[in-house]
């Protein structure tokens, strides 16, 4: 094997780390902007998404513009919505990658309880795929830690 090969190689894994973490970054803040065209182009046409830790239930294989529509239907309501995300480990090999990170989700919604915020903490197990030459999540789990604050923000009208 070539110097040029071997030298190449580390540069190539950490671009292709910090493209992995650019999409899920991508994910979430898209969602918070409430891009839903930007936050679709985010998956792989097939995904396994397991939120069971939060909802209950089963993890699903679902499409992008399912996932989509559900947090449509949950987040657009609210007045802001953040998501903070870190600590990232990305392991690749190939055309797919493992990634792990901390993620931290407000909800805000200014409300006649004065209780306006709702926190998720946690950790999200993605798993991406190349695909066109861009990476795509195929694989989404997040793993509650705790829930904070006000749990009944669906149910609430904005206060003006």
């Amino acid at each position: 094997m070539s110097n040029a090969l071997r030298q190449e190689d580390p540069l190539r894994r950490l671009l292709e780390k910090d493209a992995v973490i650019t999409t899920i970054n991508r994910m979430f803040r898209s969602a918070d902007e409430l891009n839903w065209s930007q936050t679709e182009s985010c998956f792989a046409p097939d995904v396994l998404l397991d939120m069971t830790s939060v909802a209950g239930g089963e993890p699903e294989n679902t499409t992008p513009a399912a996932i989509v529509d559900g947090w449509r239907e949950s987040l657009s309501h609210l007045k802001a919505i953040h998501h903070q995300a870190g600590n990232y480990e990305v392991e690749v090999n190939g055309s797919e990658a493992d990634a792990s990170c901390y993620g931290i989700a407000y909800h805000f919604l200014p409300n006649a309880t004065g209780r306006n915020t709702r926190t998720f903490v946690g950790t999200y197990d993605v798993h991406l795929r190349k695909l066109g030459g861009s990476w795509r999540i195929d694989r989404l789990r997040y793993n509650l830690k705790f829930l904070d604050g006000n749990l009944d923000l669906e149910g609430l009208e904005e206060e003006d």
